[in-house]
C-alpha cells in the first residue's frame, strides 16, 4: 500500500479555515495530520478544566509563536492539537481554535484516509 502525503501551505490567512478550504478543494474529507510546523502572529486554544473534562477553557494569545502539532480531518472538520513556543522559552499547548499566519508561514503535512 502506497501512502500519499500532501502538503498544505498557509500564508497570510487563518490556519484552520485555510486547511479546511484546501482539504475541501482537494476532495479530502478524512485525513491524518501527521505534522504541522510554522509560526503565527496570534492564536486561540483550549484546554480542559481540572474539574470537568467535558468543558473547554478557551484562551486567546496576542503573541507570536513557533508552532508544531498533529491532528486529523474528520468529515471535513479540522481538529489540531498544538504546542506553541512563545517569548521567554515558554510553551502553551492545547486544542487549536484559530491561528493567524501573517509574518511567517505554516505547513500542514497530511495523509488522506480512504
Amino acid at each position: 500500500m502506497e501512502l500519499t502525503v500532501l502538503v498544505f501551505e498557509v500564508t497570510n490567512d487563518e490556519l484552520m479555515d485555510s486547511v479546511a478550504r484546501q482539504a475541501a478543494g482537494a476532495g479530502i474529507t478524512d485525513a491524518a495530520i501527521v505534522s504541522l510546523i510554522g509560526a503565527v502572529d496570534r492564536f486561540t486554544l483550549s484546554t480542559m478544566p481540572e474539574g470537568d473534562a467535558l468543558k473547554d477553557d478557551i484562551s486567546s494569545y496576542e503573541l507570536p509563536a513557533e508552532m508544531s502539532g498533529t491532528g486529523e480531518i474528520r468529515n471535513g472538520f479540522v481538529h489540531i492539537h498544538v504546542v506553541m513556543g512563545v517569548e521567554g522559552d515558554r510553551a502553551v499547548t492545547g486544542h487549536l481554535h484559530e491561528a493567524h499566519v501573517g509574518a511567517h508561514f505554516a505547513r500542514v503535512y497530511l495523509i488522506p484516509c480512504p
